[in-house]
């Protein structure tokens, strides 16, 4: 007998059979697979974001404190500015006074015998009160200390003299002749006695006397500070007080805007 082969014709062929359901279901999964990865991500992302809110939270919180730490403190602070700058006025006042006791008593020691002063003006600097009256261009044109004398001498020869003499007086720098005049009519100057007992301006009672007027200066000497430099701003202690309780009391509706944002 001849044998007769049953099994299908695509069986025969070594063919694989067709898919009962099709690529349907492995599409449904791969979908849920990815709504599966979203869902992880938007939640570790929300996590994040809400970590995120909540320190800068506590950050604000933070910053508001140490700024109410910051202004109660602020009265110390400007208190230790106030205390520098007073002592650095009280050391430039320290550092800029000049020994007047000590120039007076050397120019009692170096004055001539044949000189003799009608006038005699100090001051610290050329805008300092306490000069000669009327003051002197040489004067304006030294900053620091400098001394101002008017006088009579015997002669031209004298006042060349006590210039000299003057240089030697410890911390002079120059020593500036404004004039030395003798009198001009000879014949009423020697009779003008008179006029030394009155004003004292006039000292040429004879006609071999020479009227002089000079400047002595100290420009080694420190320069005092002028009016207002050395001024200092008075304790600004209340006004930082006053600061302070401002800036809370602004602060406090904020605060309580967010308790009550907390709370919800």
């Amino acid at each position: 007998m001849r044998p007769i082969d049953l099994t299908p014709e695509e069986l025969r062929l070594g063919a694989r059979p067709p898919m009962r359901t099709g690529p349907i279901p492995y599409i449904l999964v791969g979908a849920l697979v990815a709504v599966l990865i979203g869902i992880a991500l938007l939640v570790t992302t929300s996590s994040q974001v809400s970590d995120a809110k909540s320190e800068v939270v506590k950050l604000k919180h933070q910053s508001r404190a140490a700024e109410k730490q910051a202004l109660r403190l602020a009265a110390y602070v400007q208190f230790q500015r106030l205390r520098e700058a007073r002592m650095q006025t009280i050391a430039s006042l320290a550092d800029s006074r000049f020994d007047w006791e000590r120039v007076m008593r050397e120019l009692a020691l170096v004055l001539p015998h044949d000189v003799w002063l009608t006038s005699l003006g100090a001051s610290a600097s050329a805008n300092a009160e306490g000069g000669a009256a009327g003051g002197s261009q040489l004067r304006g044109s030294i900053p620091g200390p400098a001394l101002e004398l008017s006088g009579c001498a015997t002669g031209h020869e004298a006042v060349a003299g006590f210039v000299t003499v003057l240089k030697e007086i410890d911390g002079v720098t120059r020593v500036g002749l404004e004039d030395s005049e003798l009198p001009e009519n000879k014949e009423g100057s020697s009779t003008g006695g008179g006029s030394e007992g009155g004003s004292g301006e006039e000292c040429r009672t004879r006609e071999f006397i020479s009227k002089f007027s000079l400047v002595v200066a100290f420009d080694a000497a420190p320069v005092p500070p002028s009016e207002g430099e050395g001024e200092v701003a008075a304790a600004p202690t209340e006004t930082a007080e006053s600061t302070a309780s401002e800036t809370e009391s602004s602060e406090s509706p904020e605060s309580g805007e967010s308790s009550e944002g907390g709370e919800g």
